[in-house]
């Protein structure tokens, strides 16, 4: 099969071959990648136990900056977690034709993302062992657990977006699932004829999908946006110089979907190198994902600008230290969120040619990531630093003990991604199928019936 050739005129065959690439046996590079990945996530488990043994006196974290790099990595990935199941809703229910080929791993890095960032208030507790107090239950004595605490919120909502999100994955690939069981064999065969439920593809299977689908995406996104409201509640209802703040919610939720989809726009490029989507994972998909990063680029600086402006004009000494310190110990970090998430980005992505460029975007996408993690230490960090009275302002670094579990979380993320994408088609194949169907020319009898596509889903876009 040439690599010119048209997607629209690969037979089903050939179509379910190119798109499921990842669920070949696994090479000696991908059993190598698992390896490393397991070691370093096993290094940060028994640093963390190591931690838990020892007490959190191994880590940088004192009086008053009691919360470090663990709640800024829960911030972080939580808001990461809103690129796939968000995204993904939005664009079903504007029936954006140029999404099949994001879906899928949009949405299993929302799940991976959560069940990553979901472990942080764990391990963040210090008294591991009784991680039943985020349970809302009553005790033996009849005391109900504190729900004005906001770790109590946050197991709440956690749980509540990572089994919407599960659901809302494993949904979406029933379809998916009854394709590879029909081409699988072995063992395969088994496992996939149980997850797919029995589907054989009728109209009223289809008709009762479809109609689920919709539902299911209506319902997820107020989900998706209500957990990173209750993150920056988090913050805004402590009365702590720099948090309390009434536009919290709307800044994280932005942020969280900023990030989100810069998120996407890096794992959509590796999986097009890795598995040689190029056919399928076009310029048409990474251009438009550029144009939603340029907006989220425009919205986080205008709620970030915002935010600075009413401390500068009310200039209250104890909000206006902490900005200050952003001059002093914090520069390079402010300077690295600046630059990262806006100077720097913002223009280039407003250029057409960084649009369409994949390793250009990549680049900006990656520039946004690191951008927001800085911005996320910088919303944590400072306010408890330079809390109040200066004669307990104390400064805060991480030690070896958190760099190892944050380089753990990584690898986690990045190893039960690997092994998804082994086990389940990483490509919403159905999805992929019914966009050609309705953008590829095809002959009734004697008769061509023209495409119906739009513009923007004809040309070079639908080329490798």
């Amino acid at each position: 099969m040439n690599g010119s050739d048209h997607l629209s005129r690969t037979d089903p065959g050939a179509l379910y071959r190119e798109l499921s690439r990842s669920n070949l046996p696994a090479t000696k590079k991908w059993w190598l990648g698992v390896g490393l990945l397991a070691i370093v996530a096993l290094w940060g488990i028994g640093c963390f136990v190591y931690m838990m043994k020892t007490g959190m006196g191994v880590t940088g974290l004192n009086r008053p900056v009691m919360w470090g790099s663990f709640i800024t990595s829960f911030v972080f990935w939580i808001g990461l977690s809103h690129s796939g199941t968000l995204i993904s809703a939005i664009l079903r229910l504007t029936n954006a034709t140029w999404r099949a080929p994001i879906l899928r791993g949009a949405e299993a890095l929302t799940a991976f993302t959560l069940m990553v960032g979901g472990l942080f208030p764990l391990i963040h507790i210090g008294r591991n062992w009784r991680f039943y107090y985020m349970i809302p239950y009553p005790n033996s004595r009849q005391l109900w657990p504190n729900l004005r605490s906001p770790l109590m919120w946050d197991a709440v909502a956690i749980n509540t977006y990572l089994l919407g999100s599960l659901t809302f994955l494993y949904f979406g690939m029933i379809p998916d699932l009854a394709i590879a069981r029909d081409h699988a064999t072995g063992w395969r065969k088994k496992f996939y004829n149980v997850l797919a439920l029995g589907f054989r593809g009728s109209h009223n299977e289809w008709r009762r999908y479809h109609v689920a689908s919709t539902i299911f995406a209506i319902l997820i996104i107020p989900v998706a946006v209500s957990v990173h409201s209750i993150v920056g509640w988090d913050f805004a209802m402590a009365k702590v110089p720099g948090w309390h703040s009434t536009i919290f919610a709307p800044y994280f939720v932005t942020g969280a979907i900023f990030s989100g989809i810069a998120a996407v726009v890096i794992v959509m490029a590796a999986l097009r190198k890795v598995f040689r989507l190029e056919r399928v994972l076009t310029v048409v998909q990474f251009e438009n994902l550029g144009k939603l990063l340029c907006t989220m680029s425009l919205l986080w600086g205008y709620f970030y600008f915002s935010d600075f402006l009413t401390v500068w004009y009310n200039r209250n000494p104890e909000e206006w230290e902490v900005f200050r310190s952003y001059a002093g110990d914090y520069l390079p970090l402010f300077l690295v969120m600046i630059g990262c998430n806006f100077v720097v980005s913002f223009p280039l992505l407003c250029m057409r040619r960084v649009r369409r460029s994949i390793p250009a975007l990549s680049f900006v996408s990656l520039l946004v990531v690191i951008g927001m993690y800085a911005e996320r230490f910088l919303i944590v960090v400072p306010s408890l630093a330079r809390r109040n009275d200066p004669f307990i302002w104390h400064n805060y670094f991480p030690s070896w003990v958190e760099f190892s579990i944050m380089a753990a979380a990584f690898a986690m993320f990045l190893l039960l991604y690997m092994i998804f994408a082994k086990l389940f088609p990483i490509m919403a194949i159905s999805d992929v199928q019914e966009h050609l169907f309705h953008t590829s020319d095809r002959k009734i009898g004697d008769v061509t019936v023209e495409s119906i596509a739009m513009p923007h889903d004809t040309g070079k876009g639908g080329h490798g």
